[in-house]
């Protein structure tokens, strides 16, 4: 089981500078969901914000819209066909989290569930933006929480020493690519 550790919200925007896949987890009273999504960024530093790209059609969007939060939850490479499945499937006909065999883990700041097993969290509340959401389907949240595994997010900065724990990018078609080696260049 991995340890999580406080990420400083001042740097928690460097959980998704590299550009990774995300679920996006949601809920409203007793239903809650779990979508994959690639088009994640972050937006400010104080308070920390992120951006979010939540089509209208989907379920995770209705439950947005009526509790005003979401988790975006990193995934890592052994959670693969998880985020895949995820991502497959539409909320409203089926249990995603247990159709894609991944798990709920209560937040610390919000009601919507974190997924269990993911490598870093970002637990927001949206900042309503209604021309944003309606004609681009953009979603502003400011970030109120934020873990990282303490094996691969030390001091700031992702350390993916272990191949299974690389985070995840999309391509299309169920084709994916880890994080791969990193490497500094001098100033």
């Amino acid at each position: 089981m991995s340890r999580l550790r406080a990420v400083e919200l001042s740097k928690s925007y460097r959980l998704l500078n590299h550009g990774p896949t995300v679920l996006v987890s949601s809920a409203a009273g007793e239903r809650s969901n779990v979508m994959a999504a690639a088009w994640a960024m972050p937006l400010d530093f104080d308070p920390p914000k992120v951006l979010v790209v939540i089509d209208k059609a989907t379920h995770t969007r209705e439950l947005i819209e009526a509790s005003g939060e979401f988790v975006l939850n990193i995934p890592c490479r052994a959670q693969a066909a998880a985020v895949l499945r995820a991502g497959g499937a539409d909320g409203r006909l089926v249990d995603k989290f247990a159709y894609s065999g991944l798990s709920r883990r209560l937040a610390q700041k919000v009601a919507a569930p974190r997924v269990d097993g993911c490598i870093a969290y970002l637990e927001c509340k949206v900042i309503s933006e209604p021309h944003n959401q309606q004609c681009y389907d953009l979603f502003i949240g400011e970030v109120v929480a934020a873990e990282a595994d303490e094996e691969v997010f030390v001091d700031g900065r992702w350390h993916f020493d272990d191949e299974a724990k690389r985070s995840l990018h999309y391509i299309a078609g169920g084709a994916f690519f880890a994080t791969g080696e990193a490497f500094e260049v001098e100033k």
